[in-house]
């Protein structure tokens, strides 16, 4: 019988952090690496005088485990995983437990749930986010898989994960089961996705207050101390006003000298192809995702710049003014992504049979995370006042904060437009708005093309929904149309 109460593979940042955390809360730990030269160096560094057991073979690892062994695996998403998956399999028995806890394709991971189930064995995908702090000190956990695991792991990992007040008590864990097979890392695919979305609209808030009203570092930073102390109070803004703030060894903005250059892992990619997928308009973050990738080229903006000219930026009289318009703006995109990622999550819960509790993942994200909010309370009570809330837009306290900030936003795309300031996501997201307010849309003319070139049918208005019909449109045609069906 062995010692610990939880093992874990893979000691890179996110792994070791995750073992002292779990250590922190009482529990012992065995830890392997595939280079175990690292095992050795974190048992004798970090996890010095710790209850922390380092295993120089995969045999010796299960062997320090309690039954039933659970094992977290903290390695490069792909390939790695399987690798280390098929490792446990050799040692491993009937219901032991395998973790994964790295950002894994919730494909893969349905994949794997039904692989690792087949051979007796029980599986767990677990998004995992908070980046190196929230591991060491209480990240957001997003578990899904086997059922039957849950139960079993579960007072570890909400041991592990953030904690945050709710209602009359305190320290609810940001950690709840969300849904068998790729649930789990669905959800956090979602997440990165929105996490995106946020990074890149308040980067275009901070495009249009450096370059479209002037404003120094030091009073950028002044701005975004002020929002988050209000409605938009957020991890994002907090380090988005601490990076404002920073000076490099010669005293100029640090951020300033960073290449303009984004680079990203794919989880935001993964989230719009699921969006093509599954029919839904994801449109903030796919223009987010897009945005990095015309950052990434870099050396052809730098020719088109010397081709290409465009307006000369002009500052409003009212400086203070915008700045109020900005953040209204801002919050009510914000609303707009967050809307669009849990269409995104409904959509793939009726396809995979998953019974999403929506408030629950709210509350997950309310600490810990990334994307956590004050602003995500409200998400939680707009999904425990009604479960089947068809859209975030549609709850009456995100309805008034899009009406109140309706004029403001308006005016902020406006003079991005004409300033010459590209601000794709905080655009798209107000289109998104303009498109499923209105009652009429001009996809009867789509319709009507798809027809005459395609016999692909359309429905009538005078008739009753589901009837289809085709024209001849150029009298050349016959009368025989296209098979109908939805993407």
């Amino acid at each position: 019988m062995g010692n610990a109460d939880i093992g874990l593979i893979g000691l890179a940042v996110m792994g070791e952090n995750l073992v002292l955390n779990m250590e922190s809360r009482g529990f012992t730990v065995a830890v392997y690496n595939r280079t175990i030269s690292r095992v050795d160096t974190f048992v004798q560094g970090r996890g010095e005088g710790k209850k922390i057991i380092g295993a120089k073979s995969i045999e010796s690892f299960a062997a320090e485990l309690k039954r039933p062994r659970k094992a977290m695996i903290m390695v490069k998403a792909g390939e790695a995983v399987d690798e280390t998956i098929e490792q446990l399999l050799a040692v491993f028995e009937t219901g032991d437990i395998i973790i994964d806890g790295g950002n894994s394709n919730y494909q893969d991971t349905i994949r794997r749930s039904a692989y690792v189930e087949s051979k007796g064995l029980l599986y767990i995908g677990a998004g995992v986010s908070g980046g190196e702090e929230g591991a060491l000190t209480g990240p957001s956990i997003m578990p899904g898989g086997s059922p039957a695991a849950w139960p079993v792991v579960k007072p570890i990992l909400q041991a592990i994960a953030a904690r945050v007040e709710q209602g009359a008590g305190n320290g609810v864990p940001c950690c709840d089961w969300v849904g068998e097979n790729g649930a789990g890392h669905f959800v956090k695919m979602v997440h990165n996705g929105i996490e995106y979305g946020d990074m890149q609209l308040i980067c275009e808030t901070y495009d249009l207050l450096k370059n479209y009203l002037g404003l120094s570092y030091g009073e950028m930073r002044d701005v975004f101390a002020k929002w988050n102390q209000g409605n938009l109070n957020s991890y994002l803004i907090e380090i988005t006003r601490d990076i404002l703030g920073f000076n490099d060894e010669d005293g100029q903005p640090l951020v300033e000298k960073i290449l303009d250059t984004a680079g990203q892992k794919g989880t935001g990619k993964w989230t719009g192809m699921a969006a093509l997928e599954f029919g839904v308009p994801l449109t903030l973050i796919g223009e987010a995702v897009f945005s990095r990738c015309l950052s990434a080229a870099k050396n052809e903006r730098l020719r088109s710049s010397k081709i290409f000219s465009g307006p000369r930026p002009a500052a409003p009289a009212d400086k203070t003014a915008f700045i109020d318009d900005l953040g209204k703006a801002l919050y009510a995109a914000k609303v707009v992504s967050y809307a669009q990622g849990y269409l995104l999550m409904r959509e793939a819960a009726k396809e995979y049979k998953w019974n999403l509790n929506n408030g629950g993942i709210a509350l997950m994200w309310r600490g810990g995370c990334i994307i956590r909010s004050a602003f995500l309370g409200k998400i939680k009570e707009a999904f425990d006042k009604k479960p089947d809330l068809e859209n975030l837009l549609l709850d009456p306290f995100f309805t008034g904060v899009i009406e109140d900030a309706q004029a403001s936003w308006r005016r902020v795309v406006s003079a991005a437009v004409q300033n010459g300031i590209s601000a794709p996501a905080l655009t798209s997201a107000l289109a998104y708005f303009d498109g499923y307010r209105r009652e009429w849309l001009p996809a009867n003319l789509l319709q009507a093309q798809r027809d005459y070139f395609g016999a692909h049918t359309y429905e009538r208005v005078d008739r009753k929904r589901g009837e289809f019909f085709h024209t001849n449109w150029t009298g050349h045609g016959g009368a025989t149309s296209a098979s109908t069906y939805t993407v």
